[in-house]
């Protein structure tokens, strides 16, 4: 399996946030980001999650609730890039996407839209 640190492999997610426009991360609200090894056993290939509730579906009832939560999940990525034998600029580039994928979901997307625009 190709190898990256759990420290280098936050960074890349670091890396990707940065890369998201200011007008939108402006707009993203009590949303917290982290990376784990490995997803639930039962979804062992998910390289990404969104738990919480879209802005889109936020109302008046929404205070005092927990921030959503983006997980990014490094084996599942590892193993899919080195499968394509993609090597740390593969890393990279599926880091990015699957950012993207999880604070679309923040925003209320859909994953047909999501794969419509390239970002499955």
């Amino acid at each position: 399996m190709l190898e990256m640190t759990r420290e280098d492999f936050e960074e890349l997610v670091a890396e990707a946030l940065d890369r998201i426009p200011p007008e939108l991360t402006r707009l993203m609200d009590n949303v917290a980001v982290f990376v784990e090894d490995e997803p639930p056993a039962d979804d062992p290939d998910l390289l990404g999650l969104y738990e919480g509730t879209p802005l889109t579906e936020r109302g008046e009832w929404y205070a005092g609730v927990l921030p959503d939560r983006i997980t990014v999940y490094r084996g599942p990525t590892l193993r899919m890039v080195d499968g394509e034998d993609g090597g740390r600029e593969g890393v990279v580039a599926e880091v990015e996407v699957t950012v993207v994928h999880e604070i679309a979901h923040h925003f209320g997307i859909d994953d047909e839209r999501l794969h419509e625009l390239g970002y499955g």
